[in-house]
């Protein structure tokens, strides 16, 4: 796989993530189904999860592509803000459209 498609395959999957605990019920994504709303802090706790599975996958590609360069505070501060960036389709979705029921 080229350093290219790396890269818009760690978007993609980032951009997928974020959005995932705002369209569903289920907890943790597959686990069961919650009865009522979701919690908000049950949404950004899987974020969480999803934004760590998410860097992972990135290092994997960095490392099968060569040296994996070191990162601070600041390229986890500069992702984990992007992450909830690619987030807002999903938060709108889920909290700001009125569906009629």
């Amino acid at each position: 796989m080229s350093i290219t498609a790396s890269i818009w395959l760690v978007i993609l999957a980032a951009l997928v993530a974020a959005n995932l605990p705002f369209i569903n019920q289920r907890l943790a994504i597959a686990g069961p189904v919650m009865v009522g709303r979701k919690p908000m802090w049950v949404r950004l706790i899987e974020m969480l999860v999803l934004y760590l599975l998410v860097g992972g996958l990135g290092y994997l590609l960095e490392r099968r592509a060569g040296q994996v360069s070191p990162q601070g505070w600041e390229f986890y501060a500069i992702t984990g803000t992007l992450f909830l960036t690619l987030a807002f389709p999903g938060f709108v979705y889920r909290y700001l459209v009125h569906r009629r029921d």
